[in-house]
C-alpha cells in the first residue's frame, strides 16, 4: 500500500482503505511523533448533515459563530488552532465507514473534506499569495470493514475529484481543472 502521506501536505486529501490497515497506522504513528494529532469520527455520527456539522464541531474545536453548513464546514478546516493540529497537521480518522455508502451526502461530504484540506495543505491562498502560516497537514481516513474498492470508487467519484485507487486504497483530491 503506497501512494499517500497522512504525514504530508501533498494529495490525496481522502483516503479509504481497510479497517486497521498496517501502512495507515504506522503513518498516523509517525504523525504523532511528529507532534500531529489524530482525531477520531464514529460512522454513525455522521449519518446525517446535521451530524457531521455537530461532530466535526465538537472534536475539531470549532468556534461558537460555525455556521453548520458546507462552505462554513470548508472554512474551519482551512482554520483549525493549535491545539487541533499540534501546529504540524492532523488526520481524521472515520470508523466503520462502511455506513456512510448508503447516505446520500456522502460523495459531497467528501468533496468539501477535499476542499477544506486542499486549502489547509497549501501556503498560499485562493488568490495565489502567501498565508501568514505555514501548510499544515491535514488529511481524512475513512475505515471500511468490508473494503470494496470498486464500490468505493464508483460512490465518491464526481466531476470536481480525482479518484485513484492502488494496492489496498482508494483515494480522492480536487481536480486541479475544476478548483484552480
Amino acid at each position: 500500500m503506497t501512494g499517500f502521506d497522512v504525514t504530508g501536505t501533498t494529495a490525496p486529501w481522502v483516503v479509504f482503505v481497510p479497517r486497521r490497515a498496517p501502512e495507515v497506522q504506522r503513518q498516523l504513528s509517525t504523525l504523532e511523533a511528529k507532534g500531529g494529532r489524530v482525531h477520531r469520527f464514529a460512522a454513525s455520527d455522521l449519518m446525517t448533515e446535521e451530524g457531521i456539522h455537530r461532530a466535526f464541531a465538537r472534536t475539531l474545536r470549532f468556534p461558537g459563530y460555525y455556521g453548520r453548513n458546507w462552505d462554513a464546514l470548508v472554512d474551519c478546516l482551512d482554520d483549525l488552532c493549535g491545539a487541533v493540529t499540534g501546529g504540524v497537521g492532523m488526520a481524521g480518522v472515520v470508523h466503520e465507514a462502511d455506513l456512510l455508502l448508503t447516505a446520500e451526502h456522502f460523495p459531497l461530504f467528501v468533496s468539501v473534506l477535499c476542499q477544506g484540506a486542499d486549502r489547509t495543505n497549501s501556503a498560499v491562498d485562493l488568490d495565489g499569495f502567501p498565508m501568514d502560516r505555514p501548510a499544515v497537514a491535514e488529511h481524512f481516513i475513512f475505515e471500511f470493514d468490508a473494503f470494496d474498492q470498486e464500490a468505493i470508487a464508483q460512490k465518491v467519484r464526481q466531476p470536481d475529484l480525482i479518484i485513484t485507487a492502488g494496492d489496498g486504497f482508494v483515494a480522492a483530491e480536487l481536480d486541479p481543472d475544476e478548483w484552480h
